[in-house]
């Protein structure tokens, strides 16, 4: 009896030990299944997160695409608008070509028809503007607006050749030194003189070679616009001068603006 209460006392012990096992076992166990657990509680928030990330960028995209298309065609619309602009920039740019050579053969052929007048006659081309300059000594006596016989010969060689242009309309243009005038008592000053002048030759012009006065103006701009300084007697016989501007057709460019605007 004794053997076996031993043996059975070893028995029961070895089942305690087993018993303690199994409960280390699962108290390991729960803590182990309590963090995963946890692991699987932030998974899911994290998935949370995600979906709605997710949402919140396809709205982006969404409206991100809606912006795109908006853009796509405001950027369309501009790339017409700017090849509009770039052929009405080269149909201006054809225009001022066109105008500058005619303006270069207009002065080739004035350089031509008084060649034999060259110290007293300047033409020139300056930002697209011709302009005829004929010295006062050519065209009046000192302190006189009587064109003289002589100059009526070479205004009748400028005459012809703008006759031939009949859509030129040009401007005479009368310019004194700054010596006091003491001329004509019906005359005040330098300024009247050169109005004076500038009407004769305009006269001449259209009277004389039938040039049409609505093609032409006279201007007096007196001893205000000097070429050279007045202080010299060189300076002074270069700003007593008449001078012929051949005006920009401008209503031209106003028809394309008017056409290409």
């Amino acid at each position: 009896m004794q053997a076996r209460f031993d043996s059975l006392s070893a028995e029961y012990a070895k089942l305690q030990g087993e018993l303690k096992n199994c409960n280390d076992q699962t108290a390991s166990l729960t803590s182990k299944n309590t963090g995963l657990q946890g692991q699987i509680d932030e998974l899911n928030k994290q998935i949370a997160f995600l979906r709605e990330n997710n949402t919140q960028a396809l709205k982006q995209l969404e409206d991100m695409s809606v912006i795109s298309s908006s853009q796509a065609e405001s950027i369309k619309k501009s790339l017409e608008n700017i090849g509009a602009k770039d052929a009405y920039i080269r149909d201006l740019q054809a225009a001022m070509a066109h105008k500058d050579s005619l303006n270069m053969a207009l002065v080739m052929n004035l350089k031509g028809a008084v060649s034999g007048n060259d110290s007293d006659i300047n033409i020139k081309v300056d930002k697209g503007v011709v302009f005829i300059d004929i010295s006062d000594k050519l065209l009046f006596k000192s302190g006189r607006y009587e064109v003289t016989k002589g100059a009526k010969e070479v205004l009748g060689k400028v005459a012809a050749i703008l006759k031939n242009q009949p859509d030129v309309e040009f401007m005479v243009e009368g310019n004194t030194d700054n010596k006091v005038y003491r001329g004509h008592p019906d005359l005040v000053d330098n300024w009247d003189l050169s109005c004076k002048r500038a009407t004769s030759v305009v006269r001449i012009l259209a009277k004389t070679y039938g040039i049409p006065p609505a093609k032409m103006t006279a201007a007096g701009r007196g001893e205000f616009v000097p070429l050279m300084s007045n202080d010299t007697n060189e300076g002074r016989a270069a700003n007593r001068r008449t001078r012929i501007v051949i005006l920009p057709q401008l209503d031209q460019f106003f028809n394309l603006l008017e056409h290409k605007g």
